[in-house]
């Protein structure tokens, strides 16, 4: 980490380098700025306007990557690098980057996708990669012209990241042959000025499975090496080079992650389905989650004023917290004009104020609402509103301000039912008798024996003799110790007797719950060291 020191100030250096690795920039900036600061700063450098779809990205001590957080102290993100050093990257690639307003955006999205196609994260058929290549030639070195472009010239380019002689003469043949709508046009690329040969570039790349896809190792349940990708359209898996999954984001409930298990919740219209993917390491699976927590709320919230704090939502997963900082893409297209800004009145009415942190992200299938947590009340005790929850034309007496199954059950352990006309009963008066004897509930039997023994001991006393009643022992005060360590105790022991059965057992109706994701995790990363550790004790001790 390289710093030098000023009269007052401590100023630390970095270097950024550019989509271009030619290009990098030397940046100063101070203990107290943010990540927001040098990103606006290269954009700045760059003429870049739409910064929204940027960021920059970073390798930690571990060899992990990480996005620059805009809302952080930057010193704080890489207090362990040294020398510091950034990449600048696209972090979310438009659905469709014609729609961008300046040429430059769609000129950094072209080198974005140039150095995917390169490293081959842009991942396409033989066709599409040598289509795509002749068009990075001529926007590259302009029309084919035979006195200057001789021999293999596209050798000379890496391109793909298998270039193959096939290819190559593919590329130069597109580069050669004139394009359609011109005299003896062949489907070539020959006559396309740069805009134009820049503007199919990112028609043809914005169509593939793998656009805007940054390719995560991970493992499914069978052991089986795949790649996950999180893109404007869901989360994707990849083995080897063909597609196996894709979870739109209208279909993700909720994502989190237990120790290396990234989770996926799902919900589809006949059944809700968990999906698990085992990462490399804790610090890529938080990488992941961060990832596609990110991804989804860029690409769902209609505003960033909807965005809370999110958790990892999982029991193990506690201190990852995720807070979502700057624009979403509808908030930039309503910006530029290309969608109808909502009514905020509207707006306001339906979100209902800003929700409460949550691990469960918005999303389309998770409806944005005020009450946006879990509550133990019912939902009908939320949502009536007054004035509906007692029938029209009937006078309220206190009663139908509450309504919903939680306030019945309460008042019928508390209130007895009378006749409109009875008047209301009088207290009771204060008996020494046993208040257990007037609440029984037991049956009419049982009532009636212990009104005749009362009969028959009253009979045998004397009319004069007077007996004081017998004095009760006073209640025992409240204990907390004595409240809370049995059911303590208790509850512990009733959670080591379900893992046993369920960790130790080959019971046939527990072996699909066995296979779930977050039993698995917790399996092997818990009750496995946990088992060993109290076996070698025992084996100590005895």
């Amino acid at each position: 980490m390289f710093k030098s020191r000023g009269d007052s100030n401590i100023v630390y250096k970095c270097t950024v380098r550019l989509l271009e690795d030619t290009e990098i920039l030397e940046c100063e900036f101070h203990p107290s700025y943010k990540g927001k600061f040098l990103l606006e700063h290269v954009c700045q450098q760059l003429n870049l306007t739409e910064t929204d779809y940027f960021g920059l990205r970073y390798v930690d001590a571990g060899g992990q990557r990480h996005w620059l957080h805009l809302a952080k102290l930057i010193l704080k993100q890489v207090k362990d690098a040294s020398p510091i050093l950034f990449s600048f990257r696209v972090k979310f690639y438009p659905p469709n980057p014609l729609l961008l307003k300046e040429d430059v955006t769609r000129f950094q999205i072209y080198l974005q996708l140039k150095r995917d196609l390169l490293h081959g994260r842009l991942y396409c058929t033989s066709n599409e990669a040598a289509m795509l290549g002749a068009l990075i030639i001529q926007i590259e070195l302009g029309d084919y012209d035979p006195n200057i472009h001789v021999g293999n010239y596209v050798t000379e380019m890496r391109l793909l990241l298998r270039q193959t002689e096939a290819i190559e003469a593919r590329i130069q043949e597109l580069h050669r042959d004139p394009m359609e709508g011109t005299p003896g046009g062949t489907g070539g690329v020959k006559g396309m000025s740069t805009q134009e040969a820049e503007r199919t570039f990112l028609k043809i790349a914005c169509q593939l499975d793998t656009y805007g896809v940054d390719p995560h190792p991970v493992k499914d349940h069978r052991g089986n090496q795949l790649y996950l990708g999180i893109n404007h359209s869901g989360i994707l898996t990849f083995q080897g080079s063909r597609k196996t999954h894709h979870f739109k984001w209208s279909e993700v409930h909720k994502i989190n992650f237990e120790g290396r298990m990234f989770i996926v919740h799902l919900n589809y219209p006949e059944k809700k389905h968990t999906v698990g993917f085992k990462c490399p390491s804790g610090a890529a699976c938080r990488h992941v989650w961060c990832c596609a927590i990110e991804q989804m709320l860029f690409y769902t919230l209609p505003s960033s004023s909807d965005a809370c704090v999110y958790s990892g939502g999982g029991l193990f997963s506690w201190g990852t917290k995720f807070k979502y900082v700057g624009r979403t893409e509808r908030e930039i297209l309503e910006r530029d004009g290309l969608l109808t800004p909502r009514d905020s009145q509207a707006e306001g009415s339906s979100t209902g104020g800003k929700r409460k942190a949550s691990s469960v992200p918005a999303t389309p299938s998770t409806p944005m609402t005020g009450d946006f947590g879990y509550s133990s009340l019912p939902r009908s005790t939320h949502s009536a509103p007054l004035e509906e929850s007692a029938p029209e034309g009937e006078p309220c007496d206190g009663g139908c301000l509450l309504a919903g199954p939680a306030v019945d059950i309460a008042l019928a352990c508390c209130d007895h039912p009378r006749a409109p006309d009875d008047k209301p009963a009088a207290c009771p008066e204060y008996s020494t008798r046993d208040p257990f004897e007037h609440s029984s509930t037991e049956s009419g039997a049982t009532t009636h024996a212990t009104y005749a023994s009362h009969a028959s001991h009253a009979s045998h006393a004397s009319a004069d003799e007077w007996r004081p009643p017998a004095l009760q022992p006073p209640p025992r005060p409240f204990s907390l110790l004595r409240a809370f360590v049995p059911s303590f105790l208790a509850v512990w022991l009733a959670l080591a007797l379900a893992a046993l059965v369920l960790f130790e057992t080959d019971w046939p109706p527990l072996r699909a719950l066995k296979r779930k994701p977050e039993l698995v995790s917790l399996r092997h990363h818990y009750y496995a060291p946990l088992k060993e550790y109290v076996k070698r004790k025992l084996i100590e001790l005895f």
